[in-house]
């Protein structure tokens, strides 16, 4: 054995890492190891069987290359005999003269899932982008292998290529190039910076302390929890505890399905509340009573509108979730017509409830408020049902796949029917039974906006297929 007296570290500008090791007769050895273009060309010679003899870089790097083409990365090791430690360890003097020991190719295979998730990625509009220290061409096989480039346009490009290329070549060329290969942690600036400038939210990955500007300078950071410094995961905005890229794609599904639940639990209460709005409003202009006492408006409120909308937080992802273009991070939540859904459903729940009104006046004003009341809460039914998804119709979808819904749905009535049968709650909710006729008719008045809603989508989704 030869034990190791002292270090150059690893460095990722130059890419090597040289030690320093006693050896026979007092003298000293180092062994360079680092990328296989940097070993050669600052090696002289070649270790043989023979011996040292003189090196032919070309036919060096040729087989290198070849290695590297076959998706290995590849390592380089050179050696340098010293009569003593050299002061100061520098690299310019340090690895230099180097005897060529050989090149090593490692098999470092992408995980399995990989492929699914880069494919998964590109068809939500996500441009996943591989920046790594190996050769190109070992980068540009791996990355052609899980999908990363897949179009003939779809470029290599290395770090002494961008070192040298102006801001705004590179940024008109930046949408093209999916590897970057040999590149140093500070041209990760450089990338980001000219995705930005391009209009793109740009998240990254990163482990190194070299890495934290650009973790840093971000849209996200994610930095890796299993083997990422603190420096990095302090810089970052989100830790990846499994180091798994297909976790960030799970991840990115995830906050699709949260988003968009947020959007229907607005859509969901905002149109309720404007169709109370709108029949308290309108009931007045057109000659009738206000059709709601303050107890109507409480319980929908608290139980017809809070009970449901809750639930809505249980609906699973759309089928399409990770089939359609990221969102504008500066566009309304209110926007893909949301905010025009509020106001034409709760317009037409106003419209039933009012018509309602209208058609039972001539009764008691208890029987056509009890009407009204029971109109409007079930109507809300229909809708929470319809609103399930953005486009797919209800019976697509099928109506187990959100059963916390179901149960609040079935819950939010049988409370409703207890409003109205239940004798010691009559006074109390300022209602009285109503006959099956009346009940029936209430239920018939309630699905309009439910298949209001579906022909909506059914529109969108023929819009959509044109």
């Amino acid at each position: 054995t030869y034990p190791r007296l002292t270090e150059l570290p690893f460095d990722s500008e130059r890419k090597l890492m040289t030690t320093f090791h006693s050896w026979k007769e007092g003298r000293i050895i180092s062994f360079t190891k680092g990328a296989a273009e940097e070993i050669v060309e600052r090696s002289q010679k070649i270790l043989t069987p023979e011996g040292q003899t003189e090196l032919n870089r070309s036919q060096v790097l040729e087989v290198s290359e070849q290695i590297a083409g076959d998706g290995l990365r590849t390592l380089g090791f050179g050696l340098r005999v010293w009569d003593s430690v050299p002061d100061p360890l520098v690299s310019e003097q340090v690895e230099t003269g180097l005897v060529l020991m050989g090149i090593v190719g490692m098999l470092d295979p992408p995980r399995p899932e990989a492929a699914e998730s880069v494919a998964l990625c590109r068809s939500a509009g996500i441009h996943p982008v591989m920046i790594t220290g190996d050769h190109p061409l070992t980068a540009e096989v791996i990355a052609r292998r899980v999908g990363i480039i897949s179009g003939q346009g779809e470029s290599v490009m290395t770090g002494s290529e961008l070192e040298r290329l102006p801001l705004d070549e590179f940024e008109s060329k930046v949408e093209k190039i999916r590897v970057y290969a040999r590149v140093a942690p500070k041209q990760k600036l450089k990338i980001i910076k000219a995705l930005q400038d391009q209009g793109h939210f740009v998240a990254m990955t990163g482990d190194g302390v070299n890495d934290a500007p650009a973790l840093k300078r971000a849209d996200i950071g994610v930095a890796m929890g299993i083997t990422g410094t603190d420096v990095s995961k302090e810089a970052s905005h989100m830790i990846l505890l499994d180091d798994n890229f297909a976790t960030i794609v799970k991840t990115v599904r995830e906050g699709r399905r949260i988003f968009d639940n947020i959007r229907k639990f607005i859509k969901y209460t905002m149109t309720s509340n404007l169709g109370e709005i709108w029949t308290i409003f309108l009931a007045p202009l057109l000659g009738l009573p206000i059709p709601l006492l303050p107890i109507h408006i409480l319980w929908i409120n608290l139980v017809t509108d809070g009970v449901p909308g809750l639930a809505l937080a249980a609906e699973p992802g759309e089928r399409n979730i990770m089939r359609r273009p990221p969102r504008n991070p500066q566009e309304s939540i209110f926007a893909q017509g949301l905010g025009t859904h509020i106001i034409w459903v709760g317009l037409l729940m106003g419209g039933i409830s009012i018509l309602t009104q209208a058609w039972f006046i001539d009764g008691k004003q208890v029987q056509w408020q009890t009407m009204v009341f029971t109109v409007l809460c079930l109507s809300q039914m229909g809708h929470v049902l319809a609103i399930r998804s953005e486009e797919e119709s209800f019976f697509a979808q099928g109506p187990w796949s959100n059963k916390p819904l179901l149960g609040a749905v079935l819950l939010t009535f049988i409370l409703q029917m207890l409003t109205i049968y239940v004798p010691f709650l009559n006074p109390i909710f300022k209602t009285v039974p109503l006959t099956a006729g009346e009940l029936s008719i209430a239920l018939a008045l309630s699905t309009v906006v439910f298949l209001a809603v579906e022909i909506e989508k059914t529109i969108k989704r023929s819009r959509k297929q044109a």
